[in-house]
């Protein structure tokens, strides 16, 4: 896999340590920085209370920094998640396995800023537009991505419809809508003919550089290339709001695959993630 060059890494590096603070303060334990949430249930980047290596004392980070931020995501009752950038930190995941937490990896795929990208087809009477803070769809469109990434989930409409409701009373809808209304998060997704969301993703722009993520498919409504156009959305949409580098991670080959054949190719980088599941 090809190496990703100086200029990039720097840009990406740069992104993960800059869109978190959109939705968190930090907090500083040495060479590692922890994000904590501003208020209960504010969703943001990367997951909650996560960790990472800070710049160039990224290499120092020792079995004891690592248990002084474990210590603290656990008074906060948050995962005890760590990420960053491979090449960035080399040691850093055996301090993490030293410390009995699970690695894993997630490759980078980037796109070039030159590349077009034109709208994928959709079936017949479907429409992708950019869901708001005030759009009715909103809850069902935050409640899609708990079907499309749950194992063996064959939810359809109506499933869609209880997990939206779950998620309007535990207040989860109302912590996004101030990151929507400020720009700070872009939704969209694809809807039938009859309003129902089949297929999401979003990213968080910040200084010219985006990742896509949680882009995902009603199970109902797999195998029509959903998803492929919702991010073919997602990247325009973000050059359409200033972003010129486009990057996304993913898990599983067959992902990878739709994204090689929108125009991503390997950044020759690898994202790992301890106990946290994957934004894709």
């Amino acid at each position: 896999m090809p190496r990703m060059s100086e200029s990039l890494h720097a840009r990406i590096e740069r992104y993960y340590a800059t869109v978190p603070l959109l939705f968190s303060d930090a907090e500083e334990f040495g060479p590692l920085r922890l994000f904590v949430r501003k208020e209960p249930g504010a969703p943001y980047y990367g997951g909650p209370g996560h960790a990472q290596p800070v710049g160039a004392a990224a290499g120092r980070v020792t079995g004891a920094d690592v248990a002084r931020v474990r210590a603290r995501q656990r008074e906060l009752g948050v995962p005890e998640a760590f990420e960053w950038l491979a090449e960035a930190a080399p040691d850093l995941r055996e301090r993490i396995e030293a410390a009995g937490l699970t690695v894993a990896e997630r490759p980078l795929m980037i796109l070039d800023p030159q590349r077009p990208m034109e709208p994928r087809p959709l079936p017949d009477g479907v429409t992708i537009r950019a869901v708001d803070a005030d759009d009715p769809a909103l809850p069902a469109v935050l409640a899609l991505p708990r079907l499309a990434f749950a194992p063996g989930s064959t939810g359809g409409a109506e499933a869609l419809s209880a997990v939206a409701g779950e998620l309007l009373a535990d207040g989860t809808v109302a912590a996004v809508r101030p990151t929507l209304t400020a720009g700070h998060k872009r939704l969209l997704a694809a809807f039938a003919p009859d309003g129902v969301p089949l297929a999401a993703g979003h990213y968080h722009p910040a200084g010219g550089t985006t990742e896509i993520g949680g882009v995902g498919t009603l199970p109902t409504a797999r195998r029509q290339g959903l998803a492929a156009a919702v991010t073919a959305a997602l990247v325009t949409d973000a050059r359409e709001h200033g972003v010129t580098t486009v990057f996304l991670a993913y898990a599983q080959d067959s992902v990878a695959r739709i994204y090689a054949r929108l125009g991503f190719r390997p950044a020759g980088l690898t994202l790992l993630i301890a106990d946290q599941p994957a934004r894709s």
